[in-house]
């Protein structure tokens, strides 16, 4: 079973921020739109995206100009000076007929930037000051989401990093969907109404303690709690910082006895390293 799946089309897109919303105390939505979207292919779920944003002191947003995966070795060769600041982010929502699209930050946080993501680095920066006009980039990635096809329910579970990722999953997901979600967030106030199938659970996990490593509380939580449904195959997905998916992996291996080829886990980030770029 393939881990990852890539959209047809990869090319650098040019793009502007058209308008930005407080979503909740940690979340921010960015809105950016371009006659480029045009050549977006979307896949949906929790599809990817690299978005490029200048530097401070940048008058331009430069950018590679190589499809597929040669855009990197451009951007590395890029002088300091020039060379754009990139996180890999989760495409919120796409109307196509608009060429519009939302991208969810994380910004009211105490790890750094860490990617999907936000925190207190350049990206979350970038997300609290954004004005109609700023210039982005954005090369499409795929999804990580890609369910066992005799899958009887689902197990889906993240930190702060991956809601959005949830949220887009579980709002383009199959009525009769069954399961659980936990979304883990920063504080109580982050918890919002979620779209999601009527048989699939949905646990939010308010962390309220900013010394707290994210995704430990929702580790724990799962650990403790879910049981494999007896006589039933679940498809597991989990992301967010790098300790939740390998640690839950394990156990959902080990102690819930999970075939690994059921299990999806993402690493967005890891507590104590920033992102590059």
């Amino acid at each position: 079973m393939p881990r990852h799946k890539s959209p047809t089309r990869r090319r650098m897109l040019r793009a502007e921020v058209t308008r930005t919303e407080r979503t909740s105390p940690s979340f921010i939505t960015l809105t950016i739109q371009g006659h480029d979207l045009a050549d977006f292919d979307p896949m949906g779920f929790d599809q990817a995206c690299r978005l490029f944003f200048r530097r401070d002191g940048q008058r331009e947003l430069a950018m590679a100009t190589a499809s597929h995966n040669g855009w990197l070795a451009q951007f590395m060769l890029m002088r300091p000076a020039v060379r754009p600041w990139v996180r890999l982010y989760t495409v919120r929502a796409f109307r196509p007929e608009a060429r519009e699209m939302d991208i969810e930050f994380v910004v009211h946080g105490h790890h750094g930037d860490h990617g999907d993501h936000g925190g207190a680095g350049p990206a979350s920066a970038f997300a609290s000051h954004a004005r109609p006009g700023d210039p982005v980039g954005l090369f499409p990635e795929g999804i990580g989401y890609l369910p066992t096809p005799t899958a009887q329910s689902h197990l889906l579970v993240g930190d702060e990093s991956a809601v959005p990722a949830l949220l887009s999953i579980l709002e383009q997901s199959p009525p009769d969907l069954t399961g659980d979600a936990y979304l883990e967030a920063p504080t109580g106030e982050d918890i919002r109404p979620v779209a999601a199938p009527a048989g699939v659970t949905v646990h939010w996990l308010p962390r309220d303690d900013h010394t707290a490593v994210p995704g430990q509380l929702a580790l724990r939580t799962v650990t403790s709690s879910w049981k494999l449904p007896p006589g039933r195959r679940v498809y597991c997905w989990v992301a967010g910082e790098s300790g939740l998916p390998t640690g839950l992996r394990r156990h959902l291996v080990k102690e819930q006895d999970v075939p690994k080829s059921d299990v999806s886990f993402l690493g967005y980030w890891r507590h104590g390293k920033s992102s590059p770029g």
